[in-house]
């Protein structure tokens, strides 16, 4: 009998710990699945402001230079042919209005090109290439922004660890005896939080530097190619 009554007692608690658990763990995911991400943000403190700024600022550039780029490298498939019959027919004008009437880095270089026709061609490649230069040094407008950004947000987020790391010690040295793990969670947020924003931060402008790059160096191999087209096409009559 008192067996019996034992085994129900254990058998009670068991039961009792078993729903205590449960409830804790349902309370804790539900605590967790509340943490937005908004809220993940705020407990990082005022180190996030600054990794906010960089994140736009990140964005804006990468989206512009990208249209940019875009544009630059959109070529007409005729326009080189249609340059070379003006010139050989002697059409310069045509030729130079053709130029005029597409705004892009191409056509600025061969319209720089033709108007230097009659000179010598040393001098005519030249200022083919002074406009190339021009042209891709607009193109890389802001890009080392890009380059800044990956470099120094992840300092700024170091930063904020360190400071959330002075905050919590400093929390933890004022409770005395009374400690508290509520004074230090405060300083931890701050630390991971700001170092998980600024290795964000650092590796998102990092891949559009890079993907800013790729894209202005196509453009760069088109004029390239074009420009030697374009010196041919002067240097043919000439046979």
């Amino acid at each position: 009998m008192v067996l019996n009554v034992i085994l129900q007692v254990v058998q009670t608690g068991d039961s009792v710990v078993s729903d205590t658990l449960q409830n804790s763990a349902t309370t804790v995911t539900e605590t967790v699945e509340k943490l937005s991400l908004w809220a993940l943000a705020e407990k990082g403190g005022i180190i996030m402001i600054p990794l906010a700024a960089l994140l736009v600022l990140a964005f804006y550039i990468f989206f512009e230079r990208f249209f940019a780029t875009n544009k630059a490298s959109k070529e007409d498939a005729g326009f080189m042919t249609n340059i070379k019959n003006y010139i050989f027919d002697g059409k310069i004008d045509s030729a130079l209005a053709m130029c005029r009437s597409q705004n892009t880095p191409l056509s600025r270089m061969i319209d720089k090109g033709v108007q230097r026709i009659g000179k010598p061609l040393n001098d005519i490649a030249a200022s083919i290439e002074n406009v190339g230069k021009l042209e891709i040094a607009k193109l890389e407008k802001s890009v080392a922004f890009l380059s800044t950004i990956a470099g120094v947000a992840p300092m700024i987020g170091f930063l904020g660890t360190v400071t959330g790391m002075i905050n919590a010690f400093y929390n933890l040295s004022k409770s005395g005896n009374n400690i508290d793990i509520g004074l230090l969670s405060g300083g931890i947020y701050e630390a991971m939080v700001t170092t998980v924003a600024g290795l964000f931060v650092g590796i998102l402008a990092y891949l559009a530097y890079n993907v800013i790059v790729a894209r202005i160096e196509k453009v760069v191999y088109i004029l390239e190619a074009r420009a030697t087209e374009f010196m041919d096409i002067l240097n043919e009559p000439a046979k």
